[in-house]
């Protein structure tokens, strides 16, 4: 990455310290399991999952209880994204923020996102919206404007009904620019109950992007109760891709599936030029229906010069999630002459695993000649094609 890219100047805080009492017995909320989650995660795993899949995000801090770090440590396992710390938090939400600012002033970004960690259905794109609301002023918040009828209630009894004229819900993540919420943290007396109100004390400007009735704040027992079971319908996607190799001596090593393979010819691409990565990534991107790696991740932008491929399919995993898809199997095959694939094949599988979430037996990688013929066959350039199998709701937003 160089010093312009937006992922090094844009950090994000997830609070998670919380007990969380109004959830009943058991766990404190954001260490419980998703409620439907396909791959099982816990709740504070899939709310990290959104901001380190997210190309502006480059660090996270979590702030946790003192008392939370080995759930915690459990919590990221299935994260596959270095970048992130932890640090304690305070008796209050407040105080909390205030300790995940403080944390990441070694790393010094320009903009920071705080993200409440039982909010797990966050999406990229409401985290991009919130972003770009900083362009023209110090903080922007995502927001939905109260539609129900209000009433003010003392002792039981409706005493007033309130006007729903201008008033907006609140959501996280909220952003900022993080010299500006710092100081506003540092200065700011205790009992506001969220960041934008602690802005709002300091004089900042701060913009309203449009929320996400999807984004809902895991709170009650209830929340966690395990849905209605969906009926679920077949799609396969399949992708194919292509790319060249350079001459002899051009590389010591390729990527393919994740893995590095040694090879004296790099693969030419605008990306690490994964070639198996990303023939699986458009194989779940037309499952979805959603278009292809190129709609996605055009290699017009600069971000994505040699960016990792893997960074496309958990992309690609993502939004899966969100649809409500369920990822039951993946099959790449890889055709060239050269590298051997065989040897590196479980290796291969595992990568694609951990990538996708999924337990390596979803997850098959073969690997063909084409006899001699071909472009394959003469050594210029490596293809792959893939089929991925996703088992979809029967409505989906997909579908939209």
């Amino acid at each position: 990455m160089n010093a312009t890219d937006p992922s090094m100047t844009t950090a994000a805080v997830i609070v998670a310290g919380g007990r969380g009492q109004r959830a009943g017995d058991g766990l404190p909320k954001q260490y419980r399991r998703l409620p439907g989650d396909a791959r099982g995660r816990m709740v504070l795993t899939a709310s990290l999952d959104a901001f380190a899949r997210h190309n502006q995000i480059g660090s996270i801090c979590v702030v946790i209880h003192k008392d939370d770090v080995s759930l915690y440590e459990e919590c990221i396992k299935q994260l596959n994204y270095n970048d992130i710390i932890f640090t304690q938090g305070g008796e209050s939400r407040q105080q909390s923020v205030l300790a995940g600012l403080q944390a990441l002033a070694a790393i010094k970004p320009k903009q920071v996102v705080i993200h409440d960690g039982a909010r797990p259905y966050v999406s990229e794109q409401l985290i991009s919206r919130c972003l770009a609301g900083l362009g023209s002023a110090a903080g922007a918040i995502p927001a939905l404007a109260v539609t129900n009828t209000l009433k003010r209630v003392d002792k039981g009894v409706i005493v007033e009904t309130v006007s729903r004229d201008g008033l907006w819900q609140a959501q996280t993540p909220q952003a900022f620019h993080y010299e500006s919420i710092l100081a506003a943290h540092l200065k700011a007396p205790a009992g506001l109950t969220d960041d934008a109100a602690v802005a709002e004390m300091a004089g900042l400007s701060l913009a309203l992007v449009a929320g996400d009735a999807a984004n809902i704040k895991l709170t009650h027992e209830e929340d966690f109760q395990p849905p209605q079971p969906a009926v679920l319908w077949p799609r396969t996607g399949t992708g194919f891709d292509v790319h060249k190799l350079d001459e002899v001596g051009s590389a010591e090593s390729i990527k393919l599936c994740g893995v590095d393979i040694a090879h004296n010819r790099r693969l030419i691409g605008h990306s690490d030029a994964d070639v198996a990565l990303h023939a699986l990534t458009d194989a779940l991107l037309g499952a979805l229906a959603l278009g292809d790696i190129g709609d996605h991740f055009p290699d017009t932008q600069k971000a994505n010069k040699g960016r990792p491929s893997a960074d496309f399919l958990r992309h690609a995993v993502g939004l899966a999630d969100q649809h409500h898809g369920q990822i039951s199997h993946m099959d790449v095959t890889i055709i060239c002459q050269e590298p051997k694939i065989g040897p590196h094949r479980d290796a291969m599988r595992a990568s694609i695993a951990a990538i996708a979430g999924l337990p390596i037996g979803c997850v098959s990688v073969k690997a063909t000649t084409t006899e001699g013929l071909g472009f394959t066959g003469r050594g210029e350039g490596i293809a792959a094609q893939a089929s991925v199998t996703l088992m979809m709701p029967a409505a989906s937003e997909a579908d939209a």
